[in-house]
C-alpha cells in the first residue's frame, strides 16, 4: 500500500516499493552526501561550510572567528545535521596532513598526524585560506546557479565558481550506495599546466598528460613507485606496468607509497634508520607502536632503540640499529612488516553536473577537460552578466539618444586562447 502526493491510497507490491524507495535513497546519498562535484571538487557539506564562512566575511585576511560560530551558522542556515560531524569536516579542511592545499586556515589545536583529536570547537578559531578565497572570488557575479536551502528561507550555491581544479589538487574520498570514490591529490602547478595544455589541445592522450602530471602528490610526502610488476591474465607471466599511467587511463588503479628514509650515524659506530616522511593517511603513533611490537616479537631484528624526535621543524622517527646490525636490512624489514610502505587504491568517480550523473574523473573527457569546459562556461556567463548590466546602465543614461534598444548576443564565442612537489616519483619499483 502506498499514498500518492495527492493523498490517494493505492495497492503496490512491496518489492516494487522497496526498490523505488531504495533508489531514491541511493541517489540522495550520491548527490547530497558522498560524491564530490567535478566542477569545484566539493561535497555539499564542504561547500556549505565555505559559503557560510564567505557570508560571515571570514576571508584569508580577516580576523579568526570561533569554530563554534561557523558550525552554528552553517547548521542553522544550510546543513541541519549534527554539529560534531560538521565540526569534524571543518577540522579536516584545515589539516595540512589531510589536504594537499587546506581550504581553511585554523588557529589552535586541529589534531595531528599522531592521531591526536582536535580541541573542542569552543576553543579553536578559523578563517578561509587564501586558496578558498579564489574558490569563491566570483560568487557575487551571477556566475553559478543557486537553490533553496532545506527550509526554503535562503538560497545556497549548487557549486562554487572555483578558479582552481580543486577536485584534482586536493582529491576526495567517499562511500555512497553501490559505489565509492577515492581520488588522490595532485600538485597545483602540474594540474594547472595540464589544464593549459588541454585548452590548446583538447585531444591530449593519457601518455601526454603523464608528461605533465607526474603522479599524485600527497600532503605527507613519501615516494611513489611508478612501475609495478603485475601478472598477465593470459600468459600468467609477470609484466612491468606503468601504474600511474594505468590509473589515469582507466580511472582505477593502485600505487605503492613508501615513507622517506635515510641512514644516519647518530653516535660513533651506531647507525640509525631515520624516517622523515610517511605514506598518506598513516598514523605516526600507531606506526611507532607497531615497530616496537615487531621488535619485541623478533619479526624485526638488529634494532636497539626506537624514538620519536619529531618537533615543529618536521618529522623524525629514529630507529637505532645494533652495533653489528645492518641498517639496510632493518629498512627492508620495516617496509615489509609496517605501514612505512602502503598502497593507495584509486577509484576516480565524481558528479559531472551535480544532478546525479556521474563519471570517471579520468574518463573521456578527463576531469581536467570537464573542469576547463565548466570554467569557460562560467566566464562566459560572467561576461554576459557584465554586458547586460552595462547595457542597462547605458540605456538608462542615453535611452533618449538611441533609435533602437540594444540586444544581447544569444551566446558568446568560445574563449579559447604555468608549488613544489611533496611526493617523489620513483621510476624503479623495488619493494623487497
Amino acid at each position: 500500500m502506498a499514498i500518492d502526493a495527492g493523498g490517494t491510497v493505492r495497492d503496490v507490491a512491496i518489492e516494487d516499493e522497496m526498490r523505488s524507495a531504495y533508489i531514491d535513497y541511493a541517489m540522495s546519498v550520491i548527490v547530497a552526501r558522498a560524491l564530490p562535484d567535478i566542477r569545484d571538487g566539493l561535497k555539499p557539506v564542504h561547500r556549505r561550510i565555505l559559503y557560510t564562512m564567505h557570508e560571515m566575511g571570514l576571508r584569508s585576511t580577516s580576523a579568526y572567528r570561533k569554530c563554534a560560530g561557523v558550525v552554528g551558522e552553517t547548521m542553522a542556515k544550510y546543513h541541519p545535521h549534527g554539529d560534531l560531524a560538521l565540526y569534524d569536516t571543518l577540522v579536516r579542511l584545515a589539516q595540512d596532513f589531510s589536504l594537499r592545499y587546506p581550504l581553511v586556515d585554523g588557529q589552535g589545536n586541529f589534531g595531528s598526524v599522531d592521531g591526536d583529536p582536535p580541541a573542542a570547537m569552543r576553543y579553536t578559531e578559523a578563517r578561509m585560506a587564501l586558496i578558498a578565497d579564489e574558490m569563491l572570488a566570483e560568487i557575487e557575479k551571477d556566475t553559478v546557479d543557486f537553490q533553496d536551502n532545506y527550509d526554503g528561507r535562503l538560497r545556497e550555491p549548487l557549486t562554487l565558481p572555483a578558479r582552481l581544479p580543486n577536485l584534482l589538487i586536493n582529491g576526495s574520498s567517499g562511500i555512497a550506495v553501490g559505489m565509492a570514490t577515492n581520488i588522490p591529490p595532485h600538485n597545483l602547478n602540474e594540474i594547472c599546466d595540464a589544464v593549459i595544455r588541454l585548452i590548446d589541445n583538447p585531444e591530449m592522450s593519457a601518455d601526454e598528460l603523464c608528461e605533465v602530471v607526474h603522479g599524485p602528490d600527497f600532503p605527507t610526502g613519501g615516494t611513489i613507485f611508478r612501475f609495478e610488476d603485475v601478472k598477465n591474465t593470459v600468459t600468467g607471466e609477470k609484466e612491468r606496468q606503468d601504474a600511474i599511467r594505468h590509473m589515469y587511463a582507466t580511472g582505477r588503479g593502485r600505487v605503492i607509497i613508501r615513507g622517506q628514509v635515510t641512514f644516519e650515524e647518530v653516535r660513533p659506530g651506531r647507525m640509525a634508520v631515520v624516517v622523515t616522511e610517511l605514506p598518506y593517511q598513516v598514523n605516526k603513533t600507531s606506526l611507532i607502536e607497531k615497530m616496537a611490537d615487531l621488535v619485541g616479537n623478533r619479526r624485526i631484528t638488529d634494532v636497539s632503540d626506537i624514538r620519536d624526535e619529531s618537533d615543529r621543524t618536521g618529522m623524525r622517527i629514529v630507529v637505532e640499529v645494533k652495533r653489528d646490525g645492518s641498517p639496510h636490512t632493518v629498512m627492508q624489514q620495516l617496509f615489509k612488516h609496517t605501514q612505512l610502505q602502503t598502497s593507495f587504491s584509486s577509484n576516480m568517480l565524481a558528479l559531472v553536473d551535480g544532478q546525479g550523473n556521474f563519471g570517471s574523473v579520468d574518463g573521456d573527457p578527463p576531469a581536467a577537460m570537464r573542469y576547463t569546459e565548466a570554467r569557460m562556461a562560467l566566464i562566459a556567463d560572467e561576461m554576459l552578466a557584465e554586458i547586460e548590466k552595462d547595457t542597462v546602465d547605458f540605456q538608462d543614461n542615453y535611452d533618449g539618444r538611441l533609435r533602437e534598444p540594444l540586444t544581447l548576443p544569444a551566446r558568446l564565442p568560445n574563449l579559447l586562447p604555468s608549488s613544489a612537489r611533496r611526493s617523489r616519483t620513483s621510476m624503479n619499483r623495488s619493494s623487497g
